[in-house]
């Protein structure tokens, strides 16, 4: 990258940011720092990044390998997965991780054309604002200082046919709470707790943006320290009545989530097996 800092010093000269003294006689093991000072193609990373108490290494070092990037590089899991050799798994669960923490924010946008993509947003200080960005980067959440046992989550409605398909469409719509407000980032536990429930919902013919918009509306403007028992709650009292002459055993259809087509990247509605749109595979047919 172009410099970005050509003025700062080569090492650190005093014990500031909470970085312990080295000591001018060493006599036993630690890192001896062998350092040349930069002048083109660096960046200027923090410590609270770099030796974050929380973040596994990955994710650290994910952190700054996406800090160092010109703006407009892929910053997917996929593009990623192609980059390094840590696997789908472990990319997605430290950008995860860095999400949590404020070093990053991940939305779904339209485009004009109607392609669904990701915005990624790398943010070098979480909580502080920059003066070219219009946007905060969000302050990671707060932590707490002592494990306390928790509470069971209330019981939610359980549908009457639990589809494999449904029950996936309520996962999306759970893990997609946490862009409509970042306090609705839910655990894999709790999502796997309320995805029934939501499931109830759909399975009412209820849309998925109706189930949305119950589950977010009107949230107050306090912290919420466990927003899935908040959701729990909302999906059980606002459970709607089933519709007329069908009973809970009767399967209902599934409205696929939306995907991006391998061929075209326009977005369509398809089972989980299907990559390519309708038009795709119809030019795929005629021209084999």
């Amino acid at each position: 990258m172009d410099t970005q800092n050509p003025s700062a010093p080569p090492r650190s000269q005093s014990a500031l940011g909470g970085n312990p003294p080295r000591s001018r006689h060493r006599t036993t093991g630690g890192v001896i720092h062998e350092n040349s000072r930069h002048t083109t193609r660096f960046v200027v990373i923090g410590n609270h990044l770099t030796q974050h108490a929380e973040l596994s290494l990955i994710a650290i070092g994910l952190g700054c390998h996406i800090q160092s990037l010109p703006a407009g590089t892929p910053v997917d899991i996929k593009s990623l997965t192609a980059r390094f050799k840590e696997g789908t798994r472990r990319i997605s669960d430290g950008l995860n991780e860095l999400e949590a923490h404020g070093y990053l924010r991940r939305e779904r946008v339209r485009t004009p054309t109607g392609r669904i993509i990701t915005r990624t947003t790398s943010c070098n200080q979480p909580g502080h604002r920059r003066e070219t960005t219009p946007a905060d980067c969000p302050a990671p959440r707060p932590r707490p200082t002592a494990q306390r046992p928790r509470k069971a989550l209330p019981a939610v409605p359980r549908p009457g046919y639990p589809a494999p398909a449904l029950l996936q469409q309520a996962t999306d719509l759970l893990a997609g709470l946490r862009r409509h407000d970042p306090r609705l980032l839910l655990s894999a536990t709790d999502t796997e707790h309320l995805a029934p429930g939501v499931a109830a919902w759909l399975e009412r013919e209820v849309t998925p943006t109706a189930v949305r918009h119950a589950l977010t509306a009107n949230l107050p403007d306090t912290p919420l320290h466990r927003p899935a028992a908040l959701l729990a709650h909302r999906l059980t009292d606002g459970l709607p009545p089933l519709p007329p002459y069908r009973t809970p055993a009767e399967p209902l259809p599934v409205r696929h989530p939306l995907r991006n087509c391998d061929g075209c990247d326009h977005a369509f509605r398809a089972p989980g097996t299907e990559t390519h749109c309708r038009a795709c595979r119809t030019a795929a047919a005629s021209h084999p």
